[in-house]
């Protein structure tokens, strides 16, 4: 278990980190969940604005946008996969997800990056599932990327918070 990770419950878009993930749609227009609460928060004219600039995204792909109002000062956003039955490769991009948006990061040079719980909203991705790909490779990451300070798995609530603290093996959230 890597000290370097740590269980939230609350509202993403108030960590004040290097960059907040989102889980958004491909075509980064905005949404429902924690998409339209990053996208609420962080200024709905000036993200869609930059997301337009991008473009969209592939499932299992990361980009990166500014985080304008946010306390974060950057958005990475990433597509995470529609529940299918999980035999449509879901869980290689789920997992890519995460690997995308660490070497991203990386890349950026952010040492604090909180996560929510990506595809476990309307596209889906039944949870237990989810939140043990998430830990496994977050937890391979951090073993290569060693620059990282803390990486955050915000969630927005209790019952969230304990799957998370679950597979990482520890007890209650903070």
């Amino acid at each position: 278990m890597d000290e370097r990770i740590q269980v939230w419950v609350g509202d993403i878009t108030t960590l004040k980190v290097d960059a907040i993930v989102n889980a958004a749609n491909r075509q980064l227009a905005g949404g429902g969940g924690v998409d339209g609460a990053i996208h609420r928060a962080a200024g709905v004219d000036d993200l869609q604005a930059a997301c337009r600039q991008i473009g969209g995204c592939a499932t299992g792909q990361a980009v990166l946008t500014p985080g304008f109002r946010l306390p974060a000062r950057a958005i990475i956003h990433t597509v995470g996969p529609i529940w299918q039955g999980g035999q449509q490769g879901e869980p290689e991009q789920l997992r890519s997800c995460y690997s995308e948006v660490m070497t991203l990061a990386v890349r950026e040079g952010f040492r604090c990056i909180a996560f929510p719980a990506i595809s476990c909203g309307v596209y889906g991705y039944p949870k237990e599932q989810a939140v043990s790909i998430a830990v496994e490779e977050v937890e391979r990451c951090l073993e290569t990327y060693l620059m990282f300070k803390k990486v955050i798995f915000a969630c927005f609530d209790q019952d969230m918070a304990r799957l998370y603290q679950a597979a990482l093996g520890r007890g209650q959230a903070t």
